[in-house]
């Protein structure tokens, strides 16, 4: 198997619903975010996908998030704004074969999505 990765970042606030602790309190974190692709075969110029159109895609879809409340945004007026539901938000608008999406929401936090 052949996998490639992506990373991009994204600055925005959330506050969790259902949480009692500090993050129930609006506050703002920038994620990095990891997408990474895989195929058993490569294409014809040996590669599994160009990096820059899977960057393009991946960044098409920061921006729906980028300097936002996430809990204004229509998917997560229902998903609690979670490291794991943005993986997942994240995961479902991509049309690649995607082997996972990771989100840091700190240095040393970070949730994953994949199926």
């Amino acid at each position: 198997m052949f996998e490639i990765s992506v990373e991009a970042q994204f600055s925005a606030a959330h506050y969790l619903r259902a949480y009692k602790g500090k993050c129930e309190n609006m506050h703002g974190h920038n994620w990095k975010v990891q997408v990474t692709c895989t195929s058993s075969e490569l294409n014809t110029q040996g590669m599994v996908m160009d990096f820059s159109g899977l960057k393009k895609s991946l960044n098409k879809i920061l921006m729906q998030l980028d300097h936002k409340v996430l809990n204004d945004v229509a998917y997560f007026k229902k998903a609690n704004p979670t490291s794991e539901n943005i993986a997942k938000f994240i995961y479902d608008k991509l049309n690649y074969k995607l082997l996972k999406v990771s989100v840091w929401e700190t240095d040393t936090s970070c949730a994953a999505y994949y199926e």
